[in-house]
């Protein structure tokens, strides 16, 4: 059965889409079966980037080990009983297909709470939340104090996460592994930094989280984008010097991927 990995938020700019390509194309060239959804039926982000992957190699001649994209089935309305959801049907049809013949699914959410994003939040092995290290960022998951300090309750998302995680437990599921991930970290020890780290810290005891490095902001990303490509690519495509950039990069992800601790996962790259 494969492990199902969500990416998401509430929060449109924390790095999602991002976070996706680089876990689902680290995975398929660590050799595992990777397919990928893309809830963000509009902007389809992700989704853009494997089909972007897909034409490179085309044109290229190349083959590369790529995640596989897959789309939502149509479910007939007609075919639903009184009070049930077509989106329900259409994630869970997905997922059914897919689960026999993949090692993971990665499943990319949209920047804003959607019928499917909530469905797709109960199905998570892994749960991954990328976040800016800001509090505009930090107030998707907690609501703060002026000071930066005493958080004084839940998000509607960390609400979300919640329920999501008891309809697991009464479908007797295992937990879900929430990881936070910490994007766009400045390398200086500045106040707003270190308060980030004392609030995040606090609040993962309290609603049940981990925390991981993230990717800082970095050009290549943009770059590779049009051609589907991640910095693990580099080589491949002919690129013979990695320069100090793209090496701290490479080892962000490195990092990203050890700190996620997926089942049968070395990352060796």
């Amino acid at each position: 059965m494969a492990h199902i990995i969500v990416v998401g938020n509430e929060k449109g700019g924390a790095g999602k889409s991002t976070v996706s390509m680089h876990v689902a194309t680290a995975l398929a060239r660590l050799g595992h079966k990777v397919s990928g959804l893309d809830l963000d039926l509009r902007q389809r982000t992700f989704g853009r980037y494997i089909e972007n992957r897909r034409d490179f190699m085309r044109e290229s001649g190349l083959t590369l080990a790529s995640p596989t994209l897959c789309e939502l089935p149509d479910v007939e309305a007609s075919s639903l009983r009184p009070g049930e959801n077509m989106y329900d049907h259409r994630i869970s049809a997905a997922v059914a297909e897919l689960e026999p013949d993949n090692d993971f699914i990665l499943i990319d959410c949209p920047g804003s709470h959607t019928r499917l994003s909530q469905v797709a939040h109960s199905l998570a092995d892994t749960l991954i939340t990328p976040l800016n290290d800001s509090f505009i960022d930090f107030d998707l998951l907690a609501h703060i104090d002026a000071n930066g300090e005493k958080i004084t309750g839940p998000s509607v998302y960390s609400e979300m996460v919640w329920n999501a995680r008891q309809l697991r437990a009464q479908a007797g599921l295992s937990a879900i592994d929430w990881v936070v991930v910490r994007n766009r970290l400045g390398a200086q020890r500045m106040v707003n930094k270190e308060k980030m780290e004392r609030a995040i810290g606090n609040l993962s005891k309290r609603i049940g989280f981990r925390t991981a490095p993230g990717f800082n902001e970095r050009v290549i990303f943009r770059e590779l984008f049009p051609r589907g490509l991640t910095l693990l690519d580099l080589k491949d495509i002919g690129v013979k010097q990695l320069n100090i950039s793209n090496i701290a990069a490479r080892q962000e992800l490195r990092e990203l991927i050890k700190a996620l601790d997926l089942p049968g996962v070395t990352p060796d790259f």
